[in-house]
């Protein structure tokens, strides 16, 4: 069963600046594109930074209160990317988990991980928003996911051993497995299936293999 990287569900190509880009230029960007945020890369397109709603609205603010209070000042230096921006960036490995990085967004509180190659050079972006598009697979898919790639390549079992049922993500297993172990394993395996928003085991086993071990 193929797993789900990052590099699967990620934003790309990704809305950059370069630190040099001026504060205006920047609102509009983020504007434009509908984005909270905008990362700012070196020459060699390496996140170095990150410009923020909230970094321009700080700054806005405190730039107009430069300028009442220099009046008699004919030039005001006006700030750009390489000022703005906040140098605490989060990024993400391309050919991480898509699981690992949800745990991370949730964790750390991030609206978004960007996404860098094995040189540090970024390739795209991960919002929230991307991993619960997984969710929006159709039952039918993640059904024949589950009887593909759980049940007949992964364990394997007899076709006829388990009966699969998904509605709205929810998947309900039930039929007869040798071993307790067999039906943990189902379980695990398909809470892995991208789309899966929860798993009702119903299996039953002829043989309590988890419950000797205890014994």
């Amino acid at each position: 069963m193929h797993t789900i990287v990052v590099d699967d569900v990620m934003t790309q190509p990704v809305v950059s600046v370069i630190p040099s880009v001026p504060f205006k230029e920047i609102v509009s960007l983020l504007a434009d594109n509908r984005l909270g945020a905008v990362p700012v890369v070196d020459g060699a397109y390496r996140p170095i930074g990150m410009v923020s709603e909230a970094n321009l609205l700080i700054n806005g603010r405190a730039q107009r209160n430069s300028v009442r209070l220099s009046s008699f000042r004919w030039r005001v230096d006006l700030p750009t990317a390489g000022t703005l921006m906040s140098k605490v960036i989060y990024t993400i490995a391309r050919g991480e988990t898509a699981a690992a990085a949800g745990r991370r967004l949730v964790e750390g509180g991030y609206r978004r991980l960007f996404v860098v190659d094995g040189s540090g050079r970024l390739v795209g972006v991960l919002a929230r928003r991307d991993l619960l598009r997984l969710y929006l697979r159709r039952d039918g898919e993640i059904s024949r996911d589950i009887r593909e790639h759980v049940l007949r390549d992964a364990l394997p079992l007899k076709p006829d051993a388990v009966t699969v049922r998904v509605q709205q993500g929810v998947v309900k297993l039930s039929g007869t497995v040798d071993r307790r172990s067999d039906a943990d394993r189902v379980t695990r395996l398909t809470e892995a299936v991208p789309g899966v928003v929860a798993v009702r085991n119903q299996l039953r086993c002829v043989f309590e293999d988890v419950l000797a071990q205890w014994t």
